[in-house]
């Protein structure tokens, strides 16, 4: 057998060889080379990790794009759960939002702007822009490409990149395929075994009428859960131990206070919070006062719950004769989803009667309270059930048809369908506490709570889990509709030339017609009777919470958001509920038409002697969005009409330059756009009211005249086809980025149905008004040592980086809404450095990996602008140690084991200053999973 990377060498000489006599040879022959080029992705035939890692190598080898891939080891061997699980290990990727036994979130280059499609055809998830990656289930999986480039076949959004998830077809097996798979994985904190099964049937067929070809693969991933939450409230200002005339010590000092006046003693949401150094005064009665900053609250989540994903997809092709080929596919992915969250809040803004003896501690050279004894804090717990309900459908029809042996047809009509529902039920509990000790920073970032028991009565006020000493409160009964479907239209066609340089020139259109509503309904009341009056039933228990990593209550009675939901008839007649108040009230309905077209050329020639080649293109988007929105609040029937267009061009230029036989020098410009999100449309304002008594509520609102955001990008790559199996490869990169949309704020006066007087609001609305640049370098190496013992052969490693350098121009504004300049920070999302390294241990019948994923710190968003604490949310670095080892117990049967989040990771976010200003510790699960696999 020939060695891999000699028969490489061999084709890229053959194809050398071919263009230097290009001159020579008729028309003819320079497109069957053309043709030929393209045949040759699919020289190679391996198998395993190893194998997979080729195929993948070898995509990116012959794109003109700049690609990576991860490609199925075989047939349903996916090791992960899903998409977003198998892409951490792409260069220039980061997976986050651990959560739920599972990541979901996927940025490439730091940008989470990603645009998904499935066998090139663009999806989405009910009323949004995009897919939930995290629904597709890596069972269905072929491969995946993330195109980091554009061309301009391609649709034009998706400022990060584009994945394309390549499903299984009949026609990619030589005859019958059958492949059962089932994994049984244990989520350690919820202490429950999972299901996840799938299975492939595929037949292909000659018949009097030509090739027939069906495959049906299906799968169902069921998921335990449970995440923990500690976290520090929002910082605001307080008085000293030696407070202000007619202040008590240690009191809050609220943003207006009639006592002094009613102008603004401090200014809430400033970009890097109050000053918080030793000595920092605010004007008080017009006398400089220190003051303290502290905490307005400590709080605890017990998340857990319960997730199923059904998927299937169904592919029939027919092959009449050579010349033409048809296929129809319907995929299907779902998502249920019961998800309960235990919440245990407890108050620490109370100034109450303040021991003199027993002053709070501060962080050294700082004004911040790090220990306090807060007395007779109020504290609540509540019970929150979500059940959410996504099905999504996608329908295709396409062909392809061979015109000449140099014109090629392809044409494709899909059509998807996809609605996400939700109920929320939430129940509060509440009472005063006799008193709580808490430390705000206990251990590096995590908070400690212990509540004091009242000597005085026969009640242990330090028995949380007692429903007797809570009494039932506030009942949130909402609900939630998003919907979306579209129809697409699309023609492509390829024609082999040999004009000015082309050797193929590929031209096309595409007519995407699209819809997307939105409907919601909020209703609350209170019922003010202990809990312990209600059945039993209703009282629902938490323990071990934080598995021992925290000085903090390790159990707490909530209502149970199960119970109310099983009984949700009762508690709406109990709450006085009525039906008007239970309907789904649309907020938004949006049509939106696209027209797109394209055409770009490949190219070829010999520069220096050797190939040099490329592809330039134009694509040419126009959209239309006719827009209708409800005021829900003031008047359902209340409508706004509004029209919301964007056009654009789109270039796009790479070329390829051949410096040795396993050497490519690539060099890309392309611009890419992303359009709004439909929420952002809505130019309605919806007030939400102050529930923790700060003096502020919140208001939202869209902008139906959001533009879309546009990105130049520049790529510069270096690939090194060393050996067999390995590469090492460089890229710099930079995005130019024009029209981040960010939230304006202002305080604005509003007079609510309900209220007495006009009541001060922040409104936030997203505007045009940010821009920003990316740029840094991605490094990758894929490597199979050959001269190694004979024990070590079949050890690799996988291994990237990626740097990054961002920056963005966030605007700021005045109290009243007006402009006042820009600061500058780094883009949401991007770390300025994250490293994957796997090592790889193939032999026989047996493979292991053992991967390893670091990302830097990074500013993750911003918080509400309502506290006196910086308004950037950083998360620490983070870290991940995953483990999959399988074996072939036959050429049939192969066993699987892994696990995920070895190291149980706490992951951690803080206010601007990591060493004063912490705020969540979150604690996930780690995972463990066996499996089996049948192939025939």
């Amino acid at each position: 057998m020939h060695k891999k990377t000699q028969l490489a060498s061999a084709i890229m000489l053959a194809l050398s060889c071919n263009l230097s006599v290009a001159a020579e040879v008729d028309a003819n022959e320079q497109r069957a080379q053309s043709k030929n080029k393209e045949e040759n992705v699919e020289v190679i035939v391996v198998s395993g990790i190893r194998g997979s890692l080729n195929k993948a190598l070898n995509v990116k080898r012959q794109s003109y794009q700049v690609v990576d891939a991860i490609v199925a080891e075989d047939i349903g061997k996916f090791p992960d759960n899903n998409v977003v699980e198998a892409l951490q290990r792409v260069t220039g990727v980061q997976v986050t939002d651990r959560g739920a036994g599972e990541v979901s979130t996927v940025s490439i280059r730091g940008l989470t702007d990603v645009t998904t499609t499935v066998n090139g055809r663009q999806i989405f998830t009910a009323a949004g822009r995009n897919v939930a990656l995290a629904d597709i289930p890596a069972a269905l999986l072929e491969s995946v490409d993330v195109f980091k480039t554009r061309s301009a076949s391609q649709v034009g959004s998706g400022i990060a990149g584009q994945i394309n998830i390549h499903t299984q077809r009949p026609f990619n097996f030589e005859d019958s395929k059958v492949v059962v798979a089932a994994r049984g994985i244990y989520q350690e904190q919820a202490d429950k075994v999972d299901p996840n099964l799938s299975l492939l049937l595929s037949d292909r067929w000659e018949s009097d009428f030509g090739e027939f070809g069906a495959l049906v693969n299906v799968s169902y991933a069921e998921t335990h859960f449970r995440d923990q939450n500690i976290a520090a409230g929002a910082m605001v200002p307080f008085m000293t131990m030696n407070p202000a005339d007619g202040f008590g010590a240690l009191e809050r000092i609220q943003t207006t206070d009639g006592r002094v006046s009613e102008e603004l003693i401090w200014q809430p949401g400033l970009e890097n919070g109050l000053p918080f150094q030793s000595g920092s005064t605010l004007g008080i009665n017009g006398i400089p006062t220190e003051y303290y900053l502290s905490r307005d609250a400590v709080f605890g989540n017990d998340f857990s719950g319960k997730r199923e994903r059904p998927a299937a997809n169904i592919s029939l092709q027919w092959r009449p004769n050579d010349d033409s080929q048809y296929t129809f596919e319907a995929f299907y992915n779902g998502y249920r989803n019961e998800a309960f969250n235990s919440l245990l809040f407890t108050f620490t803004d109370w100034w109450g009667n303040v021991d003199a003896s027993n002053p709070p501690v501060l962080f050294e050279g700082t004004n911040i309270i790090k220990e306090r004894y807060v007395d007779a804090p109020y504290n609540f717990t509540s019970g929150d059930l979500t059940v959410g309900e996504t099905d999504s459908f996608v329908y295709a029809l396409g062909g392809e048809w061979n015109i000449t042996d140099d014109f090629k047809l392809e044409s494709e009509v899909y059509y998807q369908d996809s609605e996400y529902t939700e109920e929320f039920f939430a129940m509060r509990t509440d009472r005063v506490a006799y008193g709580v000790n808490v430390d705000f920073n206990d251990d590096d970032g995590i908070p400690a709570l212990s509540y004091v028991d009242n000597p005085e009565t026969d009640v242990d006020e330090t028995n949380l889990t007692d429903p007797s000493q809570w009494n039932v409160a506030q009942l949130y009964d909402n609900g939630s509709r998003s919907q979306g479907d579209a129809l697409t239209f699309t023609l492509d066609g390829e024609l082999y030339v040999d004009n000015f340089g082309f050797d193929k020139l590929r031209f096309g259109v595409r007519y995407d017609k699209r819809t997307a509503s939105d409907a919601m309904r909020e209703v609350d009341g209170n019922l003010g009777r202990p809990l312990s009056e209600l059945d039993s039933g209703l009282v629902s228990t938490n323990s071990n919470f934080f598995d021992g990593n925290a000085n903090y209550p390790s159990s707490w009675a909530v209502a149970d958001g199960f119970y109310i939901y099983d009984n949700r008839d009762y508690f709406r007649d109990l709450y006085g509920f009525s039906a008007p108040h239970l309907q789904l009230e649309t907020t938004f309905d949006i049509e939106e038409t696209t027209y797109s077209a394209y055409i770009q050329g490949d190219f070829s020639t010999m520069l220096f002697g050797r190939e040099f080649d490329g592809q330039i293109g134009l694509r040419y988007e126009d959209a239309k969005a006719d827009m209708t929105f409800f005021d829900i609040d003031q008047n359902p029937t209340a409508v706004s009409g509004a029209e919301n267009t964007s056009d654009a061009w789109l270039p796009s230029l790479v070329v390829r330059y051949h410096l040795a036989d396993d050497v490519i020098a690539r060099a890309a410009y392309t611009q890419t756009i992303r359009r709004p999100d439909f929420a952002q449309l809505n130019s309605f304002i919806y007030y939400t009211e102050d529930v923790t008594d700060i003096g502020y509520g919140t208001a939202s609102g869209g902008n139906p005249d959001l533009e879309p955001v546009e990105s130049k990008n520049y790529d510069l790559t270096l690939e090194w086809y060393f050996a067999d199996d390995s590469s090492l490869y460089g890229t710099w990169f930079k995005r130019d980025i024009e029209g981040f949309v960010f939230d304006s704020r202002r305080i604005v006066q509003y007079q609510g149905p309900e209220d007495d007087a006009p009541y001060p609001y922040i409104l936030s609305q997203p505007d045009n008004s940010s821009n920003g640049t990316l740029d840094g370098w991605e490094l990758g190496l894929v490597y199979f040592p050959e001269a190694l013992p004979d024990m070590l052969k079949g050890l690799g490693v996988q291994a990237s980086a990626t740097l990054l350098d961002s920056s963005q121009d966030l605007p700021t504004y005045s109290e009243s809404g007006a402009f006042t300049g820009y600061d500058t920070r780094d883009i949401f999302g991007v770390s300025k450095e994250s490293y994957s390294a796997v090592l790889i241990y193939e032999r026989d019948n047996f493979d292991m990996r053992l991967g390893y994923v670091w990302r830097d710190d990074f500013l993750s968003n911003y918080e509400a602008a309502q506290f006196a604490n910086p308004l950037g949310i950083y998360r620490r670095p983070e870290q991940s140690l995953d483990f999959q080892l399988s074996y072939d117990v036959t050429d049939e049967l192969t066993v699987t084991f892994d696990g995920t989040n070895l190291t149980e990771e706490i992951y951690q976010t803080y206010y601007q200053y990591p060493n004063t200003h912490n705020s969540a510790n979150s604690l996930f699960s780690r995972t463990f999973a066996l499996g089996v696999r049948y192939s025939l």
